[in-house]
């Protein structure tokens, strides 16, 4: 699904339709502790659906898998260190295990720390 891409605020909420379902993304800022090194960076995957899903992030227009999330599940997946340097721009696809819809999310501004949220929805 190719569209305009946009780049969202630190805080807040981005939604793209893609086919029948809807997948929104947030991010919040984890506070930093200087004596555990860097801040790790996550990702909620909140899989309404009921087919598991493969959960990708994509980069440069190369995709690399993060985890499955499950069906009717909450799943927190880690985003590489080396992924999110400052001012990294990430996109997140869910690939259906067993389905034919794709949810996307539209390209978000991610920074060490950041504890993003994409909700998947059932196909309508």
């Amino acid at each position: 699904m190719h569209g305009t891409m946009s780049s969202l605020p630190r805080i807040g909420m981005c939604l793209l339709l893609a086919l029948a379902s809807t997948l929104g993304c947030r991010t919040s800022r984890a506070p930093a502790n200087a004596d555990s090194g860097p801040a790790t960076t996550t990702i909620d995957v909140q899989n309404n659906d009921f087919n598991d899903m493969t959960v990708y992030v994509v980069v440069n227009g190369q995709r690399m898998r993060l985890g499955i999330a499950p069906g009717l599940k909450t799943t927190v997946l880690t985003i590489p260190r080396y992924l999110v340097s400052s001012g990294s721009t990430l996109r997140f696809v869910g690939y259906p295990i067993g389905g034919k819809r794709t949810p996307v999310s539209e390209e978000i501004d991610v920074s060490p720390g950041d504890q993003l949220v994409m909700v998947i929805n059932p196909a309508g």
